[in-house]
């Protein structure tokens, strides 16, 4: 098979019905595999415009810091996060698959969210949800509210009841929603699933739900490994596909067949206050091959105040607490001698000339995840700028704590999730 030729970082193609149908190009699918695709690839329907390399980097970063602030306030159990700037939570969640939703099934491009649990998209007649089409609730002959006396409906947020259906209000980033408790078929690849329970949005405000909803991989009672648990036994791997890739797709693998074989693992952490998280111990960082100093505190697992280190689809650059970070970046600067460093947005590490690091590895308890530089380094296609894709959590008591091994770190890697066994294990995968 011949390796397919990579584009610069963020070079999108027009659309072409023909590129994302044709049988050599598009992964259909399969078993219990599903495609995943980014939400700027050329087959996603809410790929956006790409005015210039320079604006795309500064939107998904700022949109990052918006992710992390939002996934800090989860830790810290606050539902809204003030920002100093007065900036707007934008929440941002990058990859999506097709989901058939309801009889006949209706496809929907869902979120996914390792970071979440409930499962919620946008129904007929929402008020606020925007114009990228909703699930037709009223087409579909196994579509059905939850009671609420149903056990269910306690697991959601802020239940109520208007008569005998239950409904909730939550918040995700910025945006609220109101949503009614549904049940209905869901099929993922060739896995049809009946009486799957999710939320059916009825009116929704600001701008930060996925267009045509979310699909929750985390841990919690309504998540999709809580309810599949007989079917996929709570084991699920993705391998997310890297933005140079022409055709943007990766894979999300869900039960314990054809997972890898050969694959090392670390343990999972549970945080009882944020059970969703996928907490992991991280217990150094390799720049090159010199081990950077970092203080045993800032990588520290801590339920108490959500400190420690997680992995999540969601955000697209990996975000050290400050001693963890400064000591990367040192590193970084004394690799690279009298050369000029430069900042772009949130980025501190950029350089016009080439970044002599050729690897970057989190050591975890138990394994190693060794970086190539296309996993840590960020290039422009139209200028020699270059850019460490790294950056300090932010600063204050609530938001400095948390590590989060992001999306780009994680690109042409199988990430395998296996709850029963407590663990979490990462083998490099081209899965583009």
């Amino acid at each position: 098979m011949k390796p397919i030729t990579l584009l610069s970082l963020l070079i999108l193609l027009p659309l072409s019905t023909s590129l994302c149908d044709h049988p050599l190009r598009r992964r259909s699918d399969r078993d219990s595999t599903l495609e995943i695709l980014h939400v700027d690839s050329p087959c996603s329907p809410f790929r956006s415009s790409t005015p210039s390399w320079e604006n795309d980097i500064l939107l998904l970063e700022s949109k990052d810091r918006a992710r992390l602030a939002y996934l800090t306030s989860l830790v810290a159990g606050r539902s809204i996060v003030p920002i100093a700037s007065g900036r707007q939570i934008i929440q941002s969640t990058n990859y999506i698959v097709r989901v058939k939703v309801g009889t006949p099934p209706q496809t929907m491009f869902m979120a996914l969210d390792s970071s979440n649990d409930a499962a919620w998209m946008p129904c007929d007649g929402c008020v606020g949800c925007g114009g990228a089409g909703g699930f037709a609730s009223g087409k579909s002959s196994s579509f059905k509210s939850v009671g609420c006396k149903a056990s269910q409906c306690a697991q959601v947020p802020n239940p109520t009841c208007g008569g005998t259906s239950c409904a909730f209000n939550m918040t995700y980033g910025s945006s609220t929603m109101s949503a009614m408790l549904s049940q209905d078929t869901i099929t993922l690849a060739a896995d049809a699933i009946s009486g799957y329970t999710f939320g059916c949005i009825q009116k929704a405000t600001g701008t930060s739900l996925p267009p045509q909803g979310l699909l929750g991989l985390g841990r919690g009672p309504l998540s999709l490994l809580s309810q599949t648990q007989s079917l996929y036994q709570s084991t699920f791997s993705y391998c997310l596909p890297s933005y140079k890739s022409l055709n943007f797709s990766g894979s999300l693998r869900l039960g314990p067949v054809a997972q890898p074989k050969t694959i090392k693992f670390t343990p999972l952490l549970r945080n009882p206050a944020r059970s969703s998280f996928y907490y992991v111990d991280l217990v150094g960082i390799r720049v090159g091959r010199r081990v950077v100093d970092i203080p045993a505190s800032a990588l520290k697992f801590d339920p108490s105040t959500g400190a420690g280190t997680i992995f999540d689809s969601g955000t697209m650059f990996t975000r050290l607490v400050q001693p963890a970070y400064n000591a990367v970046r040192s590193e970084v600067l004394r690799r690279m001698g009298n050369a000029t460093v430069s900042s772009l947005g949130g980025f501190d590490t950029c350089y016009s000339v080439p970044i002599a690091v050729p690897t970057i590895t989190f050591m975890f308890r138990g394994m190693n995840m060794s970086l190539p530089q296309e996993n840590f380094i960020i290039h422009s296609s139209s200028t020699s700028i270059s850019c460490i894709a790294m950056a300090a959590s932010p600063g204050d008591g609530i938001n400095n704590v948390l590590n989060v091994i992001a999306n780009m770190q994680q690109q042409n890697h199988r990430v395998l999730f296996d709850v029963p066994n407590s663990r979490l294990g990462v083998a490099r995968e081209f899965c583009t």
